[in-house]
């Protein structure tokens, strides 16, 4: 294997990641950040800027690779969520990298007789960063310019299912990139699971549940720390007093960004019992006036493969097979689903029971279940049997009845009356929990995911730590190890107190 020490390669070198094994890319860059040390704050922005300058200089191509590989995928949602999309966490990143990675005392007060407390946020060193294919580029390209301002150097795999797309990246990456900071795995570098193995400092990974299990499971073979930004079915729970056409209308368009193949789409529904009969008819509505056309429909997502089209008919047959009632929009003169084109028409289920597969599986496709309420503990009681999903829609005022859901359910986040806003936040984090992932990113979050937040003191005290712990112990140490418990209990036992008179 080249070791790290006879391969120069420097920034405008233009040397494809494809010339070095993944093993070799891993210790080019491991080399280079002990060689190079802690990058300072206008290489980290520099490093967030060629990232976006990337994109953007080749938004055209990568959007007609997107086209191409879905088979139909609208220009202007590759332009939303895979390119513009990734710029609004760019630009948080480049503005706040400086102060974010900045040294911070934390105790001035202790400092002042002689405990200097410090705090860094070092990077981790080499990050890899597994993408997936239904925003092949938002959910490589935001976490890794988090891992730039966090100084780190990436080892970026995007999806295989996306191959052109992904082609696109890696031919374009060394104009922008020597491969010591950012190197693109491919398929001819070999499979996912290959790339799982590697040994880099942080594993990241965007994807079904299943899959981040196995990613998890060999990166803790070599005691790599992973993220795991996972999917679930998001229900979505509408409320008693809320306007049912504004409810059918958002929920409808949500269903369908994308296809339904986005990890932040609702998944099933619950509607007050007296209106599903309204919504439902109304959600159909939406779809028949939004998708007049449907197979040669240049706005209407395809499903990604055959593998998956065929899954999500599947899940429809079951349902129905087992007796579940099928609500669906074909435009007049159209066969649906259509095999050639990998089409779905939008699709309304009611009636699901446990023992259909739709029951457990995420669909990931243009198909909503709907389920009927009498009293909100129902649906609560439900949400929590199906595991944490990674978001669960609100439609509603922000009321007491939204505090009820949030108090007794468990999920990655919670969006009210629109889809996955969150993303559009510097604020707040982007991830799952439980079975829906664990960690998250975005903006501060994002830079401390790929941080080491490291502890440093100073003594200049007249005491010693290590004297008092260590024999012989004295009674001067008796004496003091006395007086900490009388004031523990002391402290505890006034604490207990005050609880109690809340109670």
């Amino acid at each position: 294997m080249t070791k790290p020490a006879d391969v120069v390669v420097r920034a405008g070198d233009k040397v494809s990641s494809e010339s070095h094994t993944m093993e070799e890319l891993l210790e080019l860059q491991k080399a280079a950040f002990l060689r190079d040390g802690i990058p300072d704050a206008v290489t980290r922005i520099d490093r967030i800027n060629r990232l976006g300058q990337l994109l953007l200089d080749h938004a055209d191509e990568l959007t007609e690779a997107l086209k191409a590989d879905f088979g139909t995928r609208p220009r202007d949602l590759s332009i939303a969520a895979d390119v513009a999309g990734c710029m609004v966490d760019l630009a948080h990143q480049r503005r706040s990298a400086e102060k974010w990675m900045r040294e911070t005392n934390v105790a001035k007060v202790q400092g002042l007789i002689g405990f200097k407390q410090r705090l860094r946020r070092d990077p981790l060193g080499v990050v890899g960063i597994m993408g997936p294919w239904n925003f092949p580029l938002q959910l490589t390209i935001v976490p890794a310019a988090s891992a730039f301002a966090a100084g780190n150097r990436v080892l970026m795999r995007p999806s295989s299912i996306t191959g052109r797309t992904t082609d696109v990246i890696a031919r374009v990456a060394p104009d922008y990139f020597s491969i010591e900071e950012l190197a693109v795995i491919t398929s001819k570098h070999g499979g996912g699971s290959d790339f799982a193995k590697l040994k880099v400092d942080h594993m990241f990974f965007t994807g079904s549940p299943e899959v981040g299990s196995s990613v998890a499971q060999e990166a803790a073979k070599n005691l790599v720390p992973v993220t795991l930004e996972l999917g679930g079915k998001n229900p979505a729970v509408v409320d008693k007093t809320t306007d049912i056409t504004k409810a059918a209308n958002f929920l409808a368009d949500a269903r369908m960004v994308n296809g339904g193949q986005v990890c932040l789409c609702p998944d099933y529904v619950f509607v007050p019992e007296a209106k599903v009969g309204e919504f439902t008819e109304k959600v159909l509505a939406r779809w028949t006036k939004n998708f007049p056309t449907i197979v040669g429909n240049g706005d209407y997502t395809s499903t990604v493969n055959e593998k998956n089209y065929k899954r999500i008919v599947g899940l429809i047959d079951d349902a129905v097979e087992l007796g579940a009632q099928k609500l669906q929009v074909t435009p007049a003169g159209e066969e649906l689903p259509n095999d050639e084109a990998r089409k779905i028409p939008p699709t309304l289920l009611t009636g699901v029971k446990p023992g259909m597969k739709i029951e457990d599986d995420e669909v990931f496709g243009p198909v909503l279940t709907v389920y009927p309420y009498r009293e909100l503990s129902e649906a609560i009681d439900k949400i929590n049997s199906a595991g944490h999903p990674l978001t669960l829609y609100w439609v509603g005022d922000d009321n007491e009845n939204l505090q009820q859901v949030a108090d007794n359910t468990r999920s990655g986040s919670i969006s009210g009356n629109d889809f996955a806003l969150h993303l559009m936040s510097q604020g707040l984090p982007f991830g799952g929990v439980g079975r829906s992932g664990m960690g998250n990113y975005h903006g501060e979050f994002g830079f401390n995911t790929f941080s080491h937040a490291r502890a440093v003191t100073v003594s200049t005290m007249p005491i010693s730590l290590a004297e008092m712990m260590s024999a012989p112990f004295t009674k001067s140490d008796k004496r003091i190890t006395d007086m900490q418990m009388k004031m523990w209990r002391f402290l505890n036992g006034r604490a207990i107190k005050k609880v109690a008179k809340k109670r």
